[in-house]
């Protein structure tokens, strides 16, 4: 989705959609997936994200080198950090995940799934290992709520990215466990993980490092959504911690680096870029990176999504503000 350059076609897409918002309109594209079957309360909360099925090329079992090898990425780049027991950990730059949104892989024997939705800033990791079987998925061009619709390949079903749960399918209701990964940015991971492994650059041909989504982390309004702002003044595109159904808004890291609360502890470092700002990523403002961990100092899963997307999926969940 290149932001600047394909946003009226995306919103005519979206219209398209809302007038054709139902399975019959998708069932050329998608004949494998039971639209019978659904936890959606309207299909017209569903739209075109402009690209179809696969436009998102996801990739799946990409190669890795030595992070010490690695010259093209820069200090201040996000990447998504993979640590697996048995395994040298593992970087996923955003500056390929903003161009492919998911990277099915396996780290020590365990099947995974890193995504990345750039529309609510959302990077989670998932074990693709279900009672239904290993899954693999891919991209599905839809999104809902602003956020990435994923399928898998197995059954068609469709994923919500933010929930890691299928919505649509056969599967619906089925729900994806989450590994305890983290943004960071590429220097701190190579300063922790001198010989750690990061992912080296898929062959398709993308600007990768380019941001095509410039400047979107400071819009007033999040890309084809329609739904309730959040509540408490916060900025729909205020980065926001979400732990379970908690969220702790990033505007309380202004004057503190620690917040221990709700049997969490997380710690602010300066470091990173945002990933949706300026023009190259390396370049982009100061966001930081969160670590979020439990009394034992174990790190936990988490995410780091805009307040209007934990707003959207978690309507009734619990905003952590300090008072």
């Amino acid at each position: 989705m290149i932001f600047r350059t394909t946003i009226l076609a995306a919103v005519c897409a979206a219209l398209a959609t809302l007038a054709t918002a139902e399975p019959r309109a998708w069932q050329g594209e998608w004949p494998d997936t039971n639209f019978n079957k659904t936890t959606v309360d309207a299909w017209s909360e569903i739209l075109s994200g402009g690209p179809p099925k696969d436009g998102i090329p996801a990739l799946d079992n990409p190669g890795f080198i030595p992070a010490a090898r690695e010259t093209r990425i820069g200090a201040r780049e996000p990447v998504i950090t993979v640590e697996v027991r048995g395994a040298e950990p593992r970087a996923y730059p955003i500056r390929y995940l903003t161009w492919h949104e998911i990277v099915n892989d396996t780290v020590a024997g365990v099947p995974i799934a890193v995504t990345f939705c750039p529309l609510c800033n959302s990077g989670i990791t998932f074990d693709r290992r279900t009672r239904h079987g290993v899954l693999s998925f891919g991209v599905s061009g839809k999104l809902r709520n602003s956020d990435m619709v994923m399928y898998d390949r197995q059954t068609e079903s469709w994923w919500q990215q933010a929930l890691g749960e299928a919505i649509v399918g056969d599967l619906t209701g089925t729900v994806l466990d989450t590994l305890p990964t983290w943004m960071e940015s590429w220097a701190q991971f190579k300063e922790r993980n001198p010989q750690g492994l990061v992912m080296k650059e898929p062959s398709w041909s993308r600007d990768y490092g380019r941001n095509p989504y410039r400047n979107y982390d400071s819009s007033k309004q999040p890309f084809l959504y329609n739904g309730e702002m959040p509540p408490h003044g916060i900025p729909p595109l205020m980065r926001v911690v979400r732990v379970g159904d908690r969220a702790w808004p990033m505007s309380r890291f202004d004057t503190q680096q620690k917040i221990s609360e709700a049997g969490v502890t997380l710690t602010w470092s300066k470091g990173q870029a945002s990933a949706l700002d300026a023009s190259r990523i390396d370049q982009g403002r100061e966001v930081g990176t969160i670590r979020v961990r439990d009394a034992s100092g174990r790190d936990l899963p988490h995410d780091m999504l805009f307040a209007f997307a934990f707003h959207a999926f978690w309507p009734d969940g619990r905003w952590m503000l300090g008072q």
